[in-house]
């Protein structure tokens, strides 16, 4: 598609994502969910970003325009839009957010009704009708211009919602959070502190250009300097948005979403709740993680890239934990998106029921040495299909055998091919990485 990708409308504030973009995409939603039984009903949300003001304003206005009323949760998380959306039964949900990106970039994530991303033929349309390839749609008039309403209420709907599901209060542990200056600025701290945390922040003074900006869980190195520097017992990093979330051991060691899925897959399974005793994760994953799985007696199905994906198969079979090793983890029982306070504090009440150190609880998860690359080449159908680099994706595979695996594939989203090899050695890795890379090279494919 031309606008939407993988993750909503994404583009630089002014540059490839501007108001006019929005307007008509709250045009279109107002006038496509309009029949004759309800008055439209939307919410949204937005993260920290300075031109999230200018985008909601936008978004605002083109609903309005089309007979919908909006109701503005301001800052706030993309899971808690997700909630409301179901809680509510709104007809769709929108989140201004660029997730983990620079603060100069937004974008557009538009939820459906049962609080998951919008059905790709419904972007398609909104595509066509900013591009002027579909009839101008009517404007609402008289009575049936549509209203704003400050809905920061449901925004703490969501924060007693989190604070519900924790089971057994954390008093005495220490907590370090990294906020990421962004939508957990609002939330977090406040839930930890009032379960009975010690609570360290960090992060946590947005002003709309500091969102990710050398911190959060795209920059975990602050949230492990925290840790170590204070003496945490476990320290939590977020992205600009709050829905993936990493963690950090008391030996500042990082807990990605392999480990979360480990620790979080095993305590289920012994407590009865793990659907088939089934995770599910991408081809990402690492290998390790299977390896201990299969000590555990775990199942796992492996999906594509992207916790669209991941969804999709939780949905379809009812497995009850999925994620990613970014940290975007989703508990069916409890959401149907990633949530990274929601993860935390499921984190937390696997931590506190073994009662015993992070690090422990995570050394039979043994991460095998990982080495990507992403080449850019002319064609990457033709790269990928090329019988020669097929031959020596073969070899590779073969000389690994059990110790390792390799990983081949395109980018969804740019003329790459992707490379990547686990194995028990960093200097195995490289190896292997590069005798592709110079099949790749040799063959004319690579983008000198």
């Amino acid at each position: 598609m031309k606008y939407f990708g993988t993750d909503g409308f994404r583009g630089e504030a002014n540059v490839t994502l501007t108001v006019e973009h929005a307007y008509k995409v709250g045009r279109f939603l107002g006038h496509y969910f309009q029949n004759d039984d309800h008055a439209v009903r939307v919410v949204i949300g937005k993260d920290t970003r300075l031109s999230g003001y200018m985008f909601e304003t936008a978004l605002a206005s083109g609903l309005t325009a089309s007979g919908a009323s909006v109701y503005e949760l301001h800052v706030t998380t993309t899971p808690s839009v997700s909630y409301l959306v179901r809680k509510e039964n709104f007809d769709c949900g929108i989140m201004i957010s660029a997730s983990h990106n620079p603060y100069y970039d937004n974008g557009i994530k538009v939820i459906n009704g049962e609080g998951h991303k919008l059905e790709p033929e419904v972007e398609e349309q909104i595509e066509k009708y900013i591009d002027g390839e579909i009839p101008e749609l009517p404007l609402a008039k008289r009575e049936n211009i549509g209203r704003c309403f400050d809905y920061t209420k449901g925004r703490d709907e969501y924060i007693q919602y989190l604070k519900s599901l924790v089971k057994k209060p954390f008093d005495g542990k220490t907590v370090a959070l990294d906020l990421s200056n962004g939508s957990a600025s609002m939330i977090a701290k406040d839930i930890f502190e009032e379960l009975g945390a010690q609570v360290i922040a960090r992060h946590a003074e947005p002003n709309g250009i500091n969102i990710n900006r050398e911190c959060g869980s795209t920059h975990i190195e602050a949230l492990q300097a925290l840790v170590y520097d204070t003496g945490a017992d476990i320290g939590f990093a977020y992205d600009g948005d709050a829905d993936r979330c990493l963690a950090v051991d008391d030996d500042g060691k990082v807990i990605d979403g392999d480990h979360i899925l480990f620790l979080c897959g095993k305590y289920l399974k012994e407590q009865g709740k793990l659907k088939d005793d089934t995770v599910v994760t991408t081809v990402m994953s690492n290998m390790g993680l299977y390896k201990a799985f299969d000590k555990l007696g775990i199942r796992y199905e492996q999906t594509a890239v992207g916790d669209k994906y991941v969804c999709e198969n939780m949905m379809a079979n009812d497995y009850k934990i999925g994620g990613e090793q970014s940290g975007h983890i989703i508990f069916k029982e409890h959401a149907v998106t990633g949530d990274g306070i929601l993860t935390s504090l499921m984190v937390m009440e696997a931590w506190m029921h073994y009662d015993k150190p992070l690090s422990v609880l995570t050394k039979e998860l043994i991460i095998y040495p990982q080495l990507l690359v992403n080449v850019k080449v002319k064609d990457k159908v033709a790269a990928r299909d090329d019988a020669d680099v097929q031959k020596a994706a073969r070899e590779v595979t073969e000389n690994l055998g059990e110790k390792g695996r390799l990983l081949l594939r395109e980018s969804g989203t740019e003329p790459l091919i992707r490379v990547m090899v686990e194995a028990e050695t960093d200097e195995m890795c490289r190896e292997n990485v590069d005798y592709i890379v110079q099949v790749l090279k040799k063959k004319g494919h690579i983008v000198e």
